[in-house]
């Protein structure tokens, strides 16, 4: 094997290029969660940080008291503004699965979110399993309110 100046170029390109895509990998990350103080109002419970997506901030998720029972979806939405609130997302309700379940009945209760391709359908949450599924919005599940604090 006859060594050139141009294989010897190529390999340390290459090299360059593993040191580069290494020194990615060891790169550290720094996230930062302000302190916050919040108060919570008689029967609210902290549910936890929502982490944003793109230009979403994070913030803080309180699940307001009380429930609702046998709401379509439509009433449902109108019953948690009522109470100051708005149902909760998908991914807040895993959150609120992981740690609050207890204050929540062994039942599916409606999300915020309608379903993204079939119209009359909307995404709500088991709080037995855990599972998340869709289901047409006339029909009657429970429903709890949720409020966010925008971290600053």
């Amino acid at each position: 094997m006859t060594i050139t100046l141009e294989s010897i170029k190529a390999e340390h390109s290459k090299v360059g290029d593993m040191i580069a895509e290494f020194e990615k990998q060891a790169a550290t990350t720094v996230f930062h969660v302000p302190a916050a103080t919040i108060t919570l109002a008689p029967g609210e419970r902290y549910a936890g940080i929502v982490l944003g997506h793109g230009n979403v901030a994070d913030y803080h998720l309180i699940l307001l008291p009380g429930d609702a029972e046998d709401l379509a979806w439509n009433d449902a939405i109108q019953w948690a503004s009522a109470q100051g609130g708005e149902l909760p997302n998908r991914r807040e309700q895993s959150l609120l699965f992981a740690n609050l379940k207890s204050e929540f009945e062994s039942a599916y209760y409606w999300s915020g979110e309608a379903h993204e391709n079939e119209s009359g359908w909307a995404w709500a949450q088991g709080f037995y399993y855990g599972t998340q599924g869709s289901d047409r919005q006339r029909n009657e599940l429970r429903a709890r309110a949720v409020r966010r604090l925008i971290l600053q």
